[in-house]
C-alpha cells in the first residue's frame, strides 16, 4: 500500500487528496513499514542479520515513550503514536509479517496466506482508520477486505521477483489443484493451467476488494475520496492481469501515469457500488 521514490507500489499514501493534519502521520507510518519491509526485502545481507535488525526494532518499538524525546524515525513515530493514541501492537503486528519475509519461503493453503495479510497489510488500514477517528467495527472489517485485497494483487503482480527471493505467496495447494509447478514459475512458463489458476485468483482478489469498497462510501470527504482511489486502482491492475491473462513474466502489470485521471474521475463520480 505504500509508494516512494525508491519503490513502485499501486496506492499512495499521504497524497494531497488527504486532509492536511494527517499527512505527516501518514508518512510517519509509512517510513516505519518501508524501512522495516527493506530489512527483510532489500540487499544481500543474511538471514541473521536480518532477524537481528527486525529485533531491534522491536526493542524501539517497546521504548517509544523515551524516542518521543529523540528526533529521526522513531521520534516522529513516537509522537504520532501519542497524539493519536495509535495501538502499537499493529506496529508489531506488521513487524511479525516482517520476520515471517524472512523465514517463511511457502504458504500451504489460503488460509495460511491470509493469517499473513492480516499482519502484513491490515494493520496499515486500522492505523488510518485510527487516525481518521473511525474505528467502528464494520469499517474495520472493510478495511481489512480492503488492505488484504490488495496484498493479493501485489502478489499476483510479483510472482517472478518474489520466486528471484525463493518466495511463492500463492498456496501450493491451489498450485497442484491446477496442476501448475515451481518449474514453470521458475522458468516463466504459462502452460497448462496456469492461466486458470492466475484467472482463480483474481477473481478471488476482485471479490474481497469489492467487499470492502463500501468504506471509501461511508467516509465522507477527502477521506473517503482518497479510499475510492485506492479500491480503483486496485482494480485497474486487476483488469491489467486479466487482460494479460496472468502472464507476468513478460511485463509486470502496473499503474501507468494515465491510469490516475481515469481512477480520479471514477472515484470522484462514483457514488455508488459496482453491481
Amino acid at each position: 500500500m505504500f509508494t516512494s521514490a525508491n519503490h513502485y507500489e499501486n496506492f499512495p499514501v499521504a497524497s494531497v487528496l488527504l486532509p492536511a493534519r494527517l499527512r505527516f502521520p501518514v508518512h510517519a507510518i509509512y517510513r516505519f513499514a518501508r524501512s522495516a519491509d527493506d530489512i527483510a526485502d532489500e540487499g544481500d545481507m543474511d538471514a541473521a542479520t536480518r532477524l537481528a535488525q527486525l529485533a531491534q526494532y522491536r526493542v524501539q518499538l517497546g521504548n517509544l515513550s523515551q524516542a518521543a524525546k529523540s528526533g529521526g524515525m522513531f521520534g516522529d513515530l513516537a509522537r504520532v503514536v501519542a497524539e493519536h493514541q495509535l495501538p502499537v501492537k499493529l506496529f508489531f503486528e506488521l513487524l511479525d509479517a516482517f520476520t515471517q519475509d524472512v523465514t517463511q519461503k511457502r504458504y500451504a493453503t489460503f488460509s495460511d496466506v491470509m493469517d499473513y495479510c492480516r499482519r502484513s497489510a491490515d494493520p496499515i488500514g486500522r492505523l488510518l482508520l485510527h487516525l481518521f477517528g473511525r474505528t467502528e467495527p464494520r469499517f474495520l472489517e472493510y478495511s481489512d477486505r480492503i488492505c488484504s485485497s490488495l496484498q493479493l494483487i501485489n502478489f499476483l503482480q510479483d510472482v517472478q521477483a518474489d520466486y528471484r527471493k525463493d518466495r511463492i505467496y500463492i498456496p501450493m495447494d491451489e498450485i497442484s489443484r491446477f496442476g501448475v509447478s515451481e518449474h514453470q514459475i521458475a522458468h516463466a512458463s504459462t502452460e497448462g493451467g496456469w492461466r486458470d489458476l492466475m484467472q482463480y485468483q483474481i477473481t478471488r482478489a476482485r471479490s474481497m476488494l469489492n467487499d470492502g469498497a463500501s468504506l471509501g462510501y461511508e467516509l465522507p470527504g477527502r477521506m473517503g475520496l482518497e479510499l475510492r482511489m485506492i479500491v480503483e486502482g486496485g482494480r485497474r491492475i486487476l483488469d491489467k492481469l486479466e487482460a494479460v491473462k496472468g502472464d507476468v513474466f513478460k511485463r509486470r502489470p502496473v499503474l501507468e501515469a494515465w491510469d490516475w485521471p481515469v481512477m480520479l474521475l471514477r472515484a470522484a463520480l462514483s457514488f455508488r457500488l459496482p453491481s
